[in-house]
């Protein structure tokens, strides 16, 4: 990662999405401090700005990617599904449409940064080809380390792009592994033997507090009320089945090296611990902050520098008590699937994103119930089991399989229970 005057090309793949969007917020922001450095209004700005984005990358919200151009004067547009019934394109913009547009985009403009937010494994293979031509990735896209992470860090190793985590557990666990003896790194790299374990902390979710019973019966309603952080639907279910942390213990593992037993998670209602890190002579290093992804995002983008940014300090004064506890596993098994992938690797991964997904998406069709999201997953791990993982074909092979094993364990569902 280079830092200097001159402007930083960026390209936001999703930028419509609520990271997209909050990423954009921060980039206006760093901007105008950096106008005003300079003693000029941002608008009359002549000098460079940190950061240019010329392109963006959207997966089907034409509206919105339109409206976006329109007001940051971005001419060079993707849209990864749907071409048929679009908005008129602005004015003098050039729209490349389907599955391959935003790895077009990577290759015509060559960024120094990407921001990889595309939910799914459709942000994918963007996400690879920058990492293969040596461009820096800030990965906001959790599917590209939980289902391909060896795939993913072994490009980013082969070309020395840095993989920087747009996540508030893991843009923590980096500034905490910062302070080991090996001074400021950019990952994939290794944690080493100074850190003993890490720590991510949980809200718990929306359901925190249910009993066994009372989940049996929870409707897509009751698992979306998130007392913390506002996400998209998916991500909001997987914080209340815990599979969200299993997945972030995932990204730590191939983030910095870490073996599945030296990963840990506890429920921290509060959100104001990130992440955790202790090293072997005893001390505990930990990231506080508000729960605001804009924290992250910028950290990514500008570390180690840490320019005035957009989120308020935490008040210690009034922050009465900050409470930790084991998660229940009874209650919550999911998290066990996440040193699970840790240990068996290979296509693990792959699998269980792909089953989790589609059985999220029973769930919210209310055809199967908040316990059978886990237990179908687990289950197709268990039938498909791990094979290993070449490249990104096995792992898209893997994934599309689990779905299969999700729809027909549907089917039978349906059949006995209807």
């Amino acid at each position: 990662m280079h830092h200097s005057r001159e402007p930083k090309r960026l390209l936001i793949l999703g930028s419509t999405g609520s990271i997209g969007r909050q990423t954009i917020e921060v980039v206006r922001n760093l901007n105008d401090a950096r106008a005003g450095e300079n003693g000029e209004s941002a608008s009359s700005f002549s000098g460079s700005p940190m950061f240019e984005m010329d392109r963006l990358a959207a997966g089907s919200d034409a509206v919105k990617l339109f409206e976006q151009a329109r007001e940051l004067g971005v001419s060079n547009l993707a849209l990864a599904e749907g071409s048929d019934g679009l908005p008129s394109v602005p004015e003098g913009a050039i729209l490349h449409t389907g599955p391959a547009a935003s790895a077009q985009l990577i290759e015509d403009m060559n960024p120094d940064v990407v921001l990889s937010a595309i939910v799914g494994v459709a942000g994918l293979p963007a996400t690879m080809a920058a990492l293969e031509r040596g461009i820096d990735v800030a990965l906001a896209n959790k599917e590209a380390l939980v289902a391909a992470g060896s795939v993913v860090t072994a490009a980013a190793r082969r070309s020395g792009a840095a993989l920087l985590p747009v996540d508030s557990e893991h843009a923590a666990l980096w500034m905490c592994l910062n302070s080991a003896p090996e001074g400021f790194r950019f990952p994939p790299f290794n944690a080493g033997e100074h850190v003993s374990r890490i720590t991510l902390t949980a809200s718990g979710g929306a359901l925190r507090d249910w009993s066994k019973e009372e989940l049996a019966k929870a409707t897509p309603d009751d698992a979306l009320a998130h007392p913390n952080w506002a996400m998209g639907a998916k991500v909001t279910l997987d914080t209340a089945t815990l599979m969200n942390k299993a997945f972030e213990l995932v990204e730590a593992h191939w983030f910095f090296d870490l073996p599945a037993e030296k990963l840990c998670a506890v429920v921290h209602p509060q959100s104001i611990v990130h992440a955790i890190a202790d090293f072997a002579d005893g001390s505990s290093v930990a990231q506080l902050g508000l729960p605001d992804m804009r924290t992250p995002i910028q950290y990514a983008l500008t570390a180690p520098s840490r320019p005035r940014g957009l989120v308020e300090h935490v008040s210690f004064a009034d922050c009465r008590e900050l409470t930790f506890e084991q998660p229940d596993r009874d209650r919550f098994p999911a998290l066990s699937l996440g040193h699970r992938i840790a240990r068996e690797g290979g296509t693990s991964g792959a699998i269980v994103n792909a089953a989790n997904e589609a059985a999220g998406r029973a769930f919210f069709d209310r055809l199967i119930p908040f316990p059978a999201v886990y237990e179908l997953t687990a289950e197709a791990l268990d039938a498909i089991g791990t094979s290993p993982l070449r490249d990104l074909d096995d792992a898209m092979e893997a994934d599309a399989e689990a779905r299969r094993f999700v729809k027909r364990s549907m089917e039978a569902y349906a059949s006995t229970s209807g």
